[in-house]
């Protein structure tokens, strides 16, 4: 799965990344610690341009009916084989797709076993781009008990690469510029669900202290790389 990432982006790089047309820029400042339920950057096509909206991480279908918090946090992901068809996603991969951009994403290693705390690894584009753009889903819920209307996302991941592999089971589905349009408006289906060339990602270890989901969303040096002991 995918619980972490940074967004580090500026508002001028995703508006040229994107192509937006007639956007009112906003910078939030860089956060190196995005979690489940924060408020995202995600892109949507509307009256067939794209457009930038901030929504909470964490897919909150339509017709739920319950509290929010009865929701837990297992909507941040989707899984690719079955978005189609759990009742969670199968709607908004219908009708409702988005792209969510990040600077880089978080995946953990259980090097000394599963019961010893595992080693975070940072996992950024190789080419050096502002963005890894991972294929989304949205919806939007209105809270009964606040009469509050919330956008959600989800981001889809799948099968990881042999590249990301020798570190974690799973991997974002990660789109390339060729491909935002076609996922957007509908046109793409589950063959553009799949994993990233080897060569698309770079990674490395960094501090323990990023498995804490508490880590302090400004500190830089959550990303800094480390050296592993033999």
């Amino acid at each position: 799965m995918c619980g972490r990432f940074t967004d580090l982006y500026t508002w001028e790089e995703i508006y040229a990344y994107y192509s937006f047309i007639g956007e009112t820029p906003t910078n939030w400042g860089p956060d190196f610690n995005v979690c489940p339920t924060d408020p995202v950057g995600a892109v949507l096509l509307r009256d067939g341009k794209r457009k930038f909206e901030r929504m909470r991480w964490g897919l909150v279908p339509y017709w739920w009916s319950k509290p929010l918090k009865q929701l837990g946090l297992s909507t941040f992901n989707a899984r690719a084989e079955t978005v189609e068809t759990k009742p969670f996603f199968r709607d908004a991969f219908k009708r409702r797709r988005c792209l969510i951009p990040v600077s880089g994403y978080y995946e953990w290693e259980y090097r000394d076993g599963p019961k010893k705390p595992p080693q975070p690894w940072y996992f950024t584009p190789a080419d050096g781009s502002p963005v890894l753009t991972t294929a989304g889903l949205w919806d939007e819920w209105r809270n009964k008990e606040t009469g509050e209307t919330i956008r959600s996302c989800t981001m889809i991941i799948t099968a990881p690469n042999r590249f990301v592999a020798e570190v974690h089971d799973r991997m974002p589905v990660l789109l390339a510029p060729e491909q935002f349009d076609a996922w957007l408006d509908g046109s793409a289906g589950k063959e553009v669900l799949v994993p990233t060339p080897q060569d698309m990602l770079v990674r490395r270890p960094v501090s323990k202290r990023v498995n804490s989901s508490r880590a302090p969303k400004d500190d830089p040096t959550l990303i800094d790389p480390i050296a592993l002991a033999a």
